[in-house]
């Protein structure tokens, strides 16, 4: 089966998991305090929260529903680095939602901790939906097979057989990622615009001290895990994906235009 499951189905890919293997607690697979430390000690944005929003987020934590959230099945851990600047890398964990079997919505936090910071979202595709996009859609996308096949790519807290078993849907899927937090120069506030993030494709390109680090907090060897996933087939990438590697990409940057249909929206009846 599938771990790109129903969309409906918000427990299949725990089920798959389990039946798979063995894997460890929920709780753990979710990346909780127990699974690792955060990549950085997060601090909130501006001042310490007062105790009438500590109520509040109780109350509505205790009334409001959250289907969206409850619906993030899949904890993933990697590396993003900016589109136009291979030089600028960040870790990534991504906590995603299968809206069917083609297809997931992940959001992006720099730790797995209460208090982590979202800083940017992905979109997963598979290889078929991906291979029918426009071309220039294409070069907005980036390939995730050597990240699985390095062991760059991580699920955390799941048995070797239940991450293999992740890992073998990944590896033939693309990744649309925008950061819109530029949390290497801009740790304490989200400064400036979204930016197009890409993923690595070869040895040599990853910051090693960082996945080091990411290693030591998660109980993780990241050789070891890309030795433990060689017979996973590698595919075919679609030569649209990783347009960086051209030596030239696309990224946002901020210019000012004209407002249309301003006149349509304005209100002509006096104040």
């Amino acid at each position: 089966m599938s771990l790109l499951h129903h969309p409906t189905c918000r427990r299949c890919f725990n089920q798959t998991l389990i039946g798979a293997a063995a894997a460890t607690p929920l709780a753990a697979f979710f990346g909780r305090p127990a699974v690792a430390q955060s990549t950085q000690d997060a601090q909130p944005v501006g001042a310490p929260a007062v105790s009438h929003g500590h109520k509040a987020e109780t109350a509505a934590d205790a009334l409001q529903s959250k289907p969206p959230i409850d619906a993030m099945s899949e904890f993933l851990n990697g590396f993003h680095f900016y589109a136009d600047d291979i030089g600028r890398q960040v870790e990534a964990n991504h906590f995603c939602t299968h809206l069917s079997e083609d297809f997931h919505q992940c959001i992006i936090f720099d730790s797995n901790q209460s208090n982590a910071k979202l800083i940017g979202i992905e979109y997963i595709v598979s290889e078929r939906i991906f291979k029918s996009l426009p071309d220039e859609e294409k070069r907005l996308w980036h390939s995730h097979d050597y990240e699985v096949k390095s062991g760059e790519l991580i699920a955390p807290a799941l048995s070797g057989s239940a991450e293999l078993a992740v890992m073998k849907d990944l590896v033939s899927t693309y990744g649309k990622t925008w950061h819109t937090w530029q949390i290497d120069r801009h740790p304490d506030f989200p400064m400036g615009i979204p930016q197009l993030m890409m993923g690595f494709t070869k040895d040599g390109q990853v910051n090693q001290q960082m996945v080091q680090n990411r290693d030591k907090r998660f109980g993780v060897n990241t050789p070891a895990l890309g030795r433990g996933r060689d017979n996973i087939p590698r595919p075919n990438n679609d030569p649209g994906a990783n347009s960086w590697q051209s030596g030239t990409t696309v990224q946002l940057f901020l210019r000012e235009v004209q407002v249309k249909n301003l006149r349509t929206w304005q209100d002509p009846s006096p104040r």
